[in-house]
């Protein structure tokens, strides 16, 4: 929605480098004091963050960062970005930016947008500051500050440049597009093509293993497996993307089921289709448009 219906034309995709292996422990301690004073609680965390991690038989101590696969550990990497991020992004927004600044956080993945290039500049040299007071550092190679929005384009266009960069958030590839029925600007969301791939690969190993099992126990499991990812990447948009998916799963389970033995090969294409039918879901839009979703 501030891509789309504010003035954004620059976007800084910033990435914290090894984020929950970095946190400080003395300032994360020191931020949860702001709220919590029972020293007992206080203790128990800092027990849960200093419990060492076990591999292969082997425990090594854990003097920065959040236990790996830890529960807390989201909650607290929140909990440190509140203090290190979101209230110094407030102030320095309402202090420094000409134009206008928004930020959308989840986690450690963070999208700044701006009004204006030298806003984008003077923010990144001063994020870089703030987080190297806190012993965190940005990854050089994934964070860029790019021209996106609705007039990015046609602003590039005129200086004789090449489309729009993109910038990838959330398990999402955003793309400056155009609606076919005015060709106004729209912001098309795509699947991360690198994180289909590697669900697919995933999809493969668990099928390569299960060519024992009855085709009905194989095909409930897909039908989860594809229903739960068509649940988060099932954007307006993206549905090209995910018939793609639903064909390339398709395929897997096909040459699966023909490795089950010798005769697999012969089986009858009509098996196969009342079996896709009955067990994967097709794609379908289930979420509606952010101007819909986000419209107060």
């Amino acid at each position: 929605m501030a891509i789309t219906a504010k003035k954004v034309s620059w976007v800084l995709d910033a990435d914290i480098q090894k984020f929950f292996d970095s946190i400080d422990h003395d300032w994360l301690l020191l931020f949860l004091e702001h709220r919590i004073s029972d020293p007992k609680v206080l203790r128990l965390i800092k027990l849960t963050l200093t419990a060492g991690v076990v591999d292969q038989g082997c425990k090594s101590r854990t003097v920065v960062g959040t236990p790996q696969g830890a529960v807390i550990s989201p909650l607290l990497g929140n909990i440190c970005l509140h203090y290190v991020l979101d209230l110094w992004v407030e102030q320095w927004r309402k202090r420094y930016a000409r134009g206008e600044v928004y930020v959308v956080r989840y986690a450690d993945d963070t999208v700044f947008c701006f009004q204006y290039k030298a806003d984008g500049e003077r923010f990144q040299r001063a994020l870089n500051e703030r987080l190297a007071s806190f012993k965190l550092t940005l990854n050089q190679a994934k964070t860029q500050l790019i021209e996106f929005g609705r007039f990015a384009e046609s602003n590039r266009k005129e200086r004789g440049e090449r489309k729009p960069q993109t910038f990838d958030f959330l398990g999402f590839t955003h793309i400056c597009s155009h609606r076919r029925s005015d060709g106004g600007f729209k912001l098309l969301r795509k699947t991360i093509a690198k994180r289909q791939r590697r669900k697919l690969n995933e999809i493969r190993a668990v099928l390569k293993k299960s060519y024992h099992k009855r085709p009905a126990v194989v095909g409930r499991w897909l039908k989860v497996v594809v229903q739960g990812y068509f649940n988060y990447y099932a954007v307006p948009g993206n549905i090209q993307v995910l018939d793609g998916f639903r064909t390339a799963v398709i395929r897997l389970w096909i040459k699966a089921m023909r490795r089950r033995s010798q005769r697999g090969s012969s089986v009858p294409w009509r098996k196969f289709v009342r079996l896709i039918n009955w067990f994967i879901p097709k794609a379908r839009a289930i979420h509606p448009y952010p101007n819909q979703r986000l419209c107060v």
